[in-house]
């Protein structure tokens, strides 16, 4: 495996070329990013591509045959190439294959490119491109897992942790059901007229929280008690899932995506999931999303 490393000043990134992860965000030697304890839950910061969440029993009809993807894709089950380095960026490449086709029937090019955007700032870019000559139908999305309690807040609790928004505002949430589908059934309102959303290991019961067009496409993961923790800038994708292991595990992911599992109400067509991004042949979809350590 190769591990790329990227410095400025006292920030530094390092992201493993299998998956195209980031496995490391750490601020004057302080770690952030959750470090993928096996026993809790093995990864960093998956991408997402083609989907994010699950289709319907692994399985989806599409205009090219059959789709059949695993929870979040397959992007974070390859080696990608790197196209593109510098002390303080890396650009990732990922390309269909007859192993990919066969089990998502498209061509595309990905490039995952990471970037020490500040000092203490690190933007993570997607970039799809449509190589085939068909119309090419995706989702894409971010999982980075960040530590709780923060570095600067040892002694801290989980519960000493909050998500603060830019104003107060209200959302109803879907939840996930049977075989990692959305459903809307039992959806909840988890934020009722307020600019801050309490952590508790309780709010994972479910899975994950989807929130949906958060005001200025921007949050706070952070302690009432020190204030350290992360903010997350996500201009350009809808959603965003706040998710943590069962149990008491000692982190929160906070995952920009442009779209979600499949809805139990809607059909077997992959073209029909809500929120999906269909590419003209020879198009280019862009995506970013910006991790700055508190």
């Amino acid at each position: 495996m190769s591990v790329v490393t990227l410095k400025n000043g006292e920030l530094t990134a390092a992201i493993d070329a299998m998956g195209a992860q980031l496995t490391s965000l750490s601020l004057g030697g302080k770690e952030y990013l959750w470090q993928a304890d096996p026993a809790v839950w093995g990864k960093h910061a998956p991408i997402l591509f083609p989907i994010v969440g699950s289709i319907r029993d692994g399985k989806a009809e599409s205009a090219q045959g059959e789709v059949t993807l695993g929870r979040h894709g397959l992007a974070r089950d390859y080696e990608h190439a790197v196209v593109a380095q510098s002390e303080g960026s890396v650009t990732f490449e990922l390309t269909d294959s007859e192993e990919t086709r066969s089990a998502y029937p498209y061509a595309f090019k990905l490039n995952m490119t990471y970037e020490l955007t500040g000092p203490a700032s690190l933007t993570q870019t997607f970039r799809v491109e449509n190589t085939g000559d068909v119309d090419l139908p995706f989702s894409v999305g971010g999982h980075p897992a960040f530590n709780v309690p923060a570095p600067g807040g040892e002694g801290e609790a989980f519960d000493d942790y909050e998500l603060a928004f830019t104003k107060p505002w209200s959302c109803v949430a879907p939840k996930i059901c049977d075989g990692g589908l959305l459903t809307y059934r039992t959806a909840e309102m988890v934020i009722d007229r307020s600019d801050v959303l309490p952590i508790t290991h309780g709010l994972f019961a479910a899975d994950a929280v989807m929130l949906s067009e958060v005001p200025d496409d921007t949050l706070t993961l952070r302690s009432r008690v020190s204030g350290h923790g992360v903010k997350i800038d996500f201009p350009g994708f809808k959603y965003i899932g706040i998710w943590s292991a069962e149990g008491d595990a000692p982190f929160v992911a906070l995952e920009p995506w442009t779209g979600h599992a499949t809805l139990d109400t809607e059909d077997n067509v992959f073209e029909h999931k809500r929120n999906i991004t269909i590419l003209a042949p020879g198009e280019v979809d862009e995506r970013s999303f910006t991790v700055t350590l508190l």
